[in-house]
């Protein structure tokens, strides 16, 4: 194996597990929703269809303080 098609291999695992796990994590507990429900959201449907839908939802912080 060519150690260039290796690490970019690597790389792409590195930013498709970035994708799924952290993105959706880190902003469902922003904006004060469960990490891991949306976790598993963005592993069994989607990590698009999950950012998106996490991106058109209200924050759960700013709505309980108005």
């Amino acid at each position: 194996m060519d150690p260039i098609a290796g690490l970019f291999g690597l790389l792409v695992l590195g930013f498709y597990i970035w994708l799924v796990f952290v993105v959706p994590a880190q902003m469902a507990s922003r904006r004060g929703r469960s990490a891991f429900a949306w976790l598993l959201v963005s592993i069994f449907l989607s990590p698009f269809l999950a950012i998106a839908l996490l991106l058109v939802l209200a924050n759960t912080r700013t709505a309980r303080q108005a």
